[in-house]
């Protein structure tokens, strides 16, 4: 039972599909865990951590878009989330990743994040993104850079505090397979 309006997206080896309620252990046990999810916003309590689940399916009714569940073909299980993130005080919106525990280097975030950025230009009319990520993430940074993002700036991220800027190519610049041809 999806929670939200979110499509289902599909890629060779991913569904991308709103949150259900069975995506919630998962996501709340990334969460909760400081040392997986520092850079990306980690929790002391899985009470905190449940709200910030609700605070995810909330955007996606406020905004129409928010993050999917990345679940893997092979084994139908959760494997991380992707989409656009923009709650009250970012910058503009965002294309953000995150893969769970055991998911890592399998390039299961790029083929993710390809297919969220893919489907926010083409169908609700995006013409630029961003990832925001925190400094020392090395690991998302060279994922952004991989997607073809350049470092943009530095900001104040309201919840992060110092947060470094990566805009990603626009739509003209990508490929049909969602590579990067050219951009400035």
């Amino acid at each position: 039972m999806s929670l939200t309006n979110a499509p289902t997206l599909e890629t060779e080896h991913l569904i991308l599909r709103g949150p259900e309620p069975r995506d919630f252990e998962p996501l709340i046990a990334f969460l909760t865990d400081r040392t997986r999810a520092e850079g990306f916003g980690a929790y002391d309590t899985r009470h905190d951590a449940w709200r910030w689940v609700a605070l995810s399916v909330g955007h996606w009714h406020i905004h129409g878009y928010g993050y999917f569940t990345i679940e893997d073909r092979a084994t139908g299980r959760p494997a991380g989330i992707t989409g656009i993130w923009n709650p009250d005080g970012w910058p503009e919106p965002e294309l953000g990743w995150v893969v769970f525990d055991g998911y890592e280097g399998r390039g299961i975030a790029f083929e993710a994040a390809a297919r969220a950025r893919e489907w926010a230009y083409d169908t609700l009319g995006f013409t630029t993104l961003t990832s925001n990520i925190v400094p020392d993430n090395t690991r998302s940074v060279a994922l952004a850079e991989r997607l073809g993002a350049w470092f943009e700036r530095e900001y104040t991220n309201v919840t992060m505090g110092r947060d470094m800027l990566y805009r990603h190519p626009g739509p003209d610049a990508l490929g049909s397979d969602g590579s990067v041809e050219a951009y400035a």
